[in-house]
């Protein structure tokens, strides 16, 4: 029986859960067939965050939290498996990019938590993981690497578009309509300060559609400190995280208005930073697509609509038919079923590798 299905799993700096996708992918045409998604334990998520900076015997509890990240991601795939209907003896292989812990691309590592091998184990399946490695050892930034996906299934031959999720991390693809390389890099935060200033202030994971942000007002002045950190002037290629864009960063800054202030403030450093990030490396995007968490914060949305000043237009990428929230998970499988092929699956001209490279190491079932 030819093996054509791919499960892509993926959880990202919003640190919220996992979403897996079931992909059939027959030649170059993707088909979505199902998706499941299974929220962390408070307590998971925590550790999980704690562990994106230093702290105490790190290595001993970056390992119980590896098992227990693997647990649910075993989970999640069995589950997407039952929603769809799908014997495992169709499934080529799963996708698995683990969590990021931390991200230094300055000094030629990254660290993504994940035990393919004891998933591998666990399912009786393939498991394709740690995607970055090659790209930085190619002397690229590891990231982003789902821009080599957005081109295959968004770019348009007459519109210029520009491709940005916001998770945790806000990251953007242009695709141009003429032949020129495509662009893709980190621009900044996305949800995980909005989301951490949340969590200190009301004890919810969460800002739920921005409504307590758009109870405040953006004080202009911090603002306006936040934006001159050099991250955002800094030329791509370039990638971040957590272990940048954090509480303690934004402490530096000594936010000293009302909280729901500084969720304004918030808010508006995302959709500005992503905003100037287009304009000043993708001036010709004519449509702007939202993926990711970010996508369904309403007040975000409109946020950057006007932060773009009416130059493009802006929507999600459900327009191009993939859910946002669906986007990350089906990059992964792409990038699985590049890897079972022996195709490339960096971009050399966004990461700043030497070459295009396979991407990952198999964990055999």
């Amino acid at each position: 029986m030819k093996r054509t299905i791919t499960i892509g799993l993926m959880s990202g700096t919003s640190l919220d859960g996992v979403d897996a996708v079931a992909v059939d992918f027959d030649e170059d045409r993707a088909r979505f067939l199902g998706h499941a998604y299974l929220p962390f334990e408070p307590d998971l998520a925590q550790e999980l965050a704690s562990l994106c900076l230093p702290g105490d015997n790190e290595i001993d509890r970056m390992g119980r939290a590896a098992l227990r990240l693997t647990e649910r991601y075993a989970q999640t795939i069995e589950s997407v498996l039952a929603q769809v209907g799908v014997d495992k003896s169709r499934v080529l292989a799963v996708g698995v990019h683990g969590q990021t812990i931390r991200h230094r691309p300055q000094w030629g590592w990254t660290l993504q938590l994940n035990n393919p091998a004891d998933l591998a184990e666990r399912l009786g399946l393939d498991v394709i993981a740690d995607f970055r490695s090659r790209d930085m050892a190619a002397g690229g930034q590891g990231a982003p690497l789902v821009p080599a996906f957005h081109q295959c299934v968004f770019q348009s031959p007459t519109v210029s578009r520009t491709i940005v999720n916001i998770g945790g991390i806000a990251n953007l693809t242009y695709l141009p309509a003429q032949d020129r390389p495509v662009i893709g890099f980190d621009c900044g935060p996305g949800n995980t300060l909005m989301d951490a200033w949340n969590l200190k202030h009301r004890s919810t994971p969460y800002d739920n559609d921005g409504a307590w942000g758009a109870r405040g007002r953006v004080d202009f002045d911090l603002l306006n400190r936040l934006l001159s950190d050099p991250f955002f002037s800094a030329p791509y290629p370039k990638s971040t995280g957590r272990e940048y864009f954090n509480l303690e960063w934004l402490a530096r800054f000594a936010p000293c208005t009302a909280p729901e202030n500084v969720q304004a403030s918030l808010r508006e450093l995302t959709a500005i930073s992503i905003a100037r990030a287009i304009q000043n490396d993708a001036p010709d995007t004519r449509e702007v697509f939202v993926c990711g968490g970010g996508a369904f914060n309403r007040r975000l949305m409109q946020s950057l609509r006007e932060a773009l000043g009416g130059g493009a237009t802006v929507s999600t990428t459900e327009a191009l038919g993939i859910h946002p929230m669906h986007v990350e998970a089906m990059a992964f499988a792409w990038l699985a079923r590049q890897f079972c092929l022996r195709r490339f699956g960096n971009l050399p001209d966004v990461t700043n590798a030497r070459g295009k490279r396979i991407l990952g190491a198999l964990y055999p079932a």
